[in-house]
């Protein structure tokens, strides 16, 4: 009985070692990886085309938002002379009052989802003016990437995890200067 638990607990200690080993050789492969950092506020704050699109994007949504605060307005004006009416105005007039409310309502609300839905002409026409710049950005980080061997690269600006980042691995000016630009 002995010389069967004296095996157990070897076989059972070779699992244990070749495990820690295994875990050793993977720590050890994965610090060798190369890492770098991107700040990519920085980076987009550097590119003219970058603040010309958002400056397009605020004023289209200014101009949709007063479409649909005007509808809204309306709506909230015919509320109030149905309000200041209403116990002059028989059951039909009533009736169709509040049904002609509900549509200005019904149609600022289409108008709002139309502009500023999750698939509406705002994130449409924010897709159209940033894709090309996040693809040229994306490109020189992967050209960098490639030529310089790294394995992984963080976006310092959207990580909240990352606590500390060495200047030296943070390669921002090097993507402004593949993109063809001069980093401040």
């Amino acid at each position: 009985m002995k010389i069967k638990i004296s095996k157990l607990l070897k076989r059972n200690a070779l699992r244990v070692i070749s495990s820690i080993a295994f875990l050793c050789v993977t720590v050890m492969s994965a610090s060798a990886q190369k890492i770098a950092l991107v700040d990519m506020d920085y980076i987009l704050k550097n590119i003219p085309a970058y603040e010309r699109a958002n400056e397009q994007l605020n004023q289209v949504s200014r101009k949709w938002q007063a479409e649909v605060e005007a509808l809204n307005t309306e709506a909230g004006t015919m509320y109030k002379n149905y309000q200041n009416e209403v116990v002059f105005l028989s059951n039909e007039q009533k009736k169709a009052r509040q049904e002609a409310i509900m549509n200005k309502e019904k149609e600022a609300s289409e108008l709002k989802k139309k502009y500023f839905g999750p698939e509406g002409e705002l994130f449409k026409k924010r897709e159209a003016l940033m894709s090309p710049i996040q693809e040229e950005i994306y490109n020189a980080v992967k050209s960098i990437s490639d030529l310089r061997g790294y394995s992984l690269i963080l976006d310092r600006a959207s990580d909240q995890s990352i606590i500390f980042g060495s200047p030296k691995i943070d390669i921002s000016n090097e993507v402004l200067q593949k993109l063809g630009y001069s980093n401040n």
